[in-house]
């Protein structure tokens, strides 16, 4: 299909479902590590993960219509914030599941104050910034993924069973395979295929239950506060207002990407616009106790695969993922999958995120001790962190609860030392 082609409704409705497989199994990894980090049932899981599909489509609407003071009219697509992981599993596990969700709503409400003046700081995430804090956000996560590979639980008796490590094994074979072998739109959701053929795998070695899926409802609306009620505490706050500026730099170089894309020229209210939906969408996320949303990467290459720079076909991926949201039989589907194909598949997502990183830094001077001294101490103490939190575990609560999280370190170095060493670029690339 050509570039410059606006698609009949039946493709738009395809294109659209190609954006809802290309960012799914990204978006329910979310939801599904932190609700078994917090030991959420299967009720609240289906809830949570049908929950913040529905939510997702809601988010990726408010991008799509421009208003006076939201919406950055591209084809956008939102989803959870994989950055956002670590810091609400340590909230939660703290203060409570309240405090996850009065902090995520005060972090959007932060985040649609501050987006007139973001806009106009893009100076102080060069490059070399960015890509520090995208590779410690991939790299960091992978340690989870291991564990899930081995079983989920590094304190179970049958953690590392050989059982788990081959359906982990199938089913990075099978992304391998599929990301390297296919063309085109399968190459695209070779972790969503990977979660599914090792998934059905997993079954045929008996290890999968089809009953929570049996006992979800067939209908539910995602309803306010419906799994806590919001509580607000000053360090989980500040934590995730810290995650949610990293979500907005993540999404900035979505937003230029997409932008060269469709020919669109972005000015700085343009942008801000689309901060302040992503800040919108954010305070809905805790109000219905879902979980931060972004502008999601994957979907810039679905955009790239078919050359449409149409919002129409996003309009119908909003559409299915608000339908898909209604149904927590769907979102109890997403609950048994087993935590070794998981596994594998984030071990290789979250390494692709790691690479997306350091390919974010390859035209960096690195010949300069100042580009070389922020990389390598954000990246190394936000990998060290990751390895050894409790090397805080003396500093006062309030202090610890917000500089423990790797995502929260890297990021604050590495935009402070771009601040304060001398000889800043003055222009972003």
């Amino acid at each position: 299909m050509e570039t410059t082609a606006r698609p009949n409704r039946l493709q738009a409705l395809i294109l659209g479902l190609q954006h809802v497989l290309a960012m799914y199994s990204g978006g329910i990894l979310v939801p599904l590590l932190i609700g078994a980090a917090l030991h959420f049932d299967a009720q609240q899981m289906a809830y949570l993960i049908s929950a913040d599909i529905f939510m997702t489509g809601i988010g990726t609407l408010l991008q799509l219509k421009t208003t006076r003071l939201t919406g950055i009219a591209m084809p956008v697509v939102l989803g959870s914030a994989i950055q956002s992981v670590s810091p609400l599993v340590n909230i939660g596990g703290t203060l409570g599941i309240g405090a996850m969700y009065g902090a995520t709503i005060a972090a959007g409400i932060f985040v649609f104050l501050i987006a007139g003046l973001f806009a106009k700081l893009r100076e102080y995430f060069p490059p070399v910034v960015t890509g520090s804090l995208i590779t410690v956000i991939g790299f960091s996560l992978i340690p989870v993924g291991v564990a899930k590979i081995g079983g989920g639980d590094a304190t179970a008796k049958n953690f590392g069973d050989p059982t788990n490590l081959w359906i982990a094994l199938v089913t990075m074979v099978v992304i391998i395979v599929i990301a390297i072998f296919a063309k085109g739109f399968l190459k695209s959701i070779s972790i969503l295929l990977g979660i599914v053929i090792g998934t059905v795998f997993a079954g045929m070695l008996g290890v999968v239950s089809l009953q929570p899926v049996a006992d979800a409802s067939w209908f539910h609306l995602p309803t306010p506060f419906f799994l806590g009620t919001p509580t607000f505490h000053v360090s989980a706050i500040i934590t995730m207002i810290i995650v949610a500026i990293t979500s907005m730099i993540e999404s900035t170089g979505v937003y230029f990407a997409l932008a060269d894309l469709t020919g669109t020229k972005l000015s700085d209210q343009r942008i801000a616009k689309g901060y302040r939906a992503e800040g919108l969408a954010v305070i809905l996320s805790g109000i219905f106790n879902t979980f931060p949303y972004s502008t999601f990467s994957q979907n810039v290459g679905v955009v790239r695969l078919s050359g449409v720079r149409s919002k129409q076909p996003i309009y119908y991926a909003a559409g299915l993922l608000l339908l898909i949201g209604l149904l927590p039989k769907f979102g109890a589907l997403a609950t048994i999958i087993p935590d070794p194909v998981l596994g594998g598949a984030m071990l290789i997502l979250f390494g692709t995120i790691g690479i997306q990183g350091t390919t974010i830094m390859r035209n960096v001077d690195f010949g300069s001790e100042r580009n070389l001294m922020i990389a390598a101490v954000s990246i190394g103490a936000g990998i060290g962190v990751t390895v050894y939190p409790q090397v805080f575990q003396q500093m006062p609560t309030l202090v610890k609860l917000i500089i423990e999280n790797a995502v929260v370190v890297t990021s604050v170095l590495a935009v402070l030392l771009n601040i304060v060493l001398p000889g800043r670029e003055q222009q972003v690339d």
